[in-house]
């Protein structure tokens, strides 16, 4: 198989991949042709099909697998797929574990350090609310282990999300070393939460796109709606720290530009948002660098507004 992260310039691909999306167009010239969007597991290239309605193409839309026969070339600075000849695959013929990106981390790893992290909390309720979260609520727990962190930009793979928060937690905890004012069990906590409205903005692979609760709602106002529906099951659980949780979550994108419904008002939240910050920032950067080829100078991220630098 060859993997898109593998490929280059000049190669010649007789391969199968996951069609993301399949759109028609028509060049300045008025000739029509499909933009296709290709992708595996090491990430997506920017496919053309130029004869489409030669005998070699098969009919095919987005979200099907597709065996391609074509060259790569380079467009503008990007590797480009030709495609010559498409057909179909049927699902049951390949193994989906090749099409979809998934985390560096061991699965069983990260649930292991999830677990570890629980039990790190000794605040009564709080212990309590992630039991009830990660551990009790099957659907709940399946879907936090499986879900990507975003749609693109960072931690967009399967089991993403689990990492990103397990990175977040681990920040938060060094904050604490270094400021032990900050209430290490209400931070654990609400770094475990932050991002838990992510289960339910973003579907499942294969499509990983915003649901229509993501797109009215977002990640922080679903991840506070779970977080109180949760709390109201705990019997006592102490009204002031529950608005303390729920405003970490509320606030944890720290600026309302970005789309935070609250700016930080606790210590706590400001240590979440710069976690959250940072591991979403830093893994964006690692993630541009490895889709640049080659090093030195690999062009303009326009998420960094920078030209970035790859050793």
């Amino acid at each position: 198989m060859n993997y898109i992260k593998d490929l280059q310039a000049g190669d010649h691909i007789n391969s199968v991949f996951l069609c993301r999306q399949r759109t028609s167009a028509v060049t300045k010239n008025g000739k029509a042709y499909d933009n296709c969007i290709l992708q595996d597991k090491t990430g997506q290239i920017d496919a053309k099909i130029w004869e489409p309605n030669s005998e070699g193409i098969g009919d095919f839309q987005g979200l099907d697998y597709v065996e391609v026969v074509g060259e790569v070339t380079q467009f503008n600075g990007a590797l480009q797929l030709s495609i010559r000849r498409a057909r179909y695959v049927k699902p049951e013929n390949v193994n989906s574990s090749d099409f979809f990106p998934v985390s560096d981390r061991d699965p069983a790893e990260m649930d292991s350090e999830l677990a570890q992290q629980i039990s790190l909390v000794t605040e009564p309720h709080l212990h309590r609310l992630l039991e009830i979260l990660f551990v009790e609520d099957t659907q709940i727990a399946g879907a936090f282990k499986r879900s990507s962190a975003a749609k693109s930009v960072h931690h967009g793979f399967i089991g993403g999300l689990l990492e990103h928060t397990l990175s977040v937690t681990k920040t938060c905890m060094f904050f604490c070393e270094q400021y032990p004012v900050l209430n290490k069990d209400l931070l654990r906590t609400a770094a475990l939460c932050h991002d838990i409205g992510k289960i339910r903005e973003l579907s499942d692979f294969p499509l990983n796109d915003y649901t229509d609760e993501g797109q009215f709602l977002g990640h922080i106002v679903i991840g506070a709606e779970m977080l109180d529906d949760a709390i109201r099951q705990i019997d006592g659980f102490p009204e002031d720290l529950r608005l303390k949780l729920i405003h970490c979550i509320l606030a944890h994108h720290g600026e309302y530009e970005f789309g935070s419904p609250k700016k930080p008002a606790l210590m706590e939240a400001m240590a979440l948002h710069l976690a959250d910050n940072a591991d979403a920032k830093l893994e964006s950067f690692k993630e541009a660098l490895a889709a640049g080829n080659g090093s030195g100078w690999i062009g303009y991220s326009r998420l960094f507004e920078s030209n970035i630098y790859k050793p």
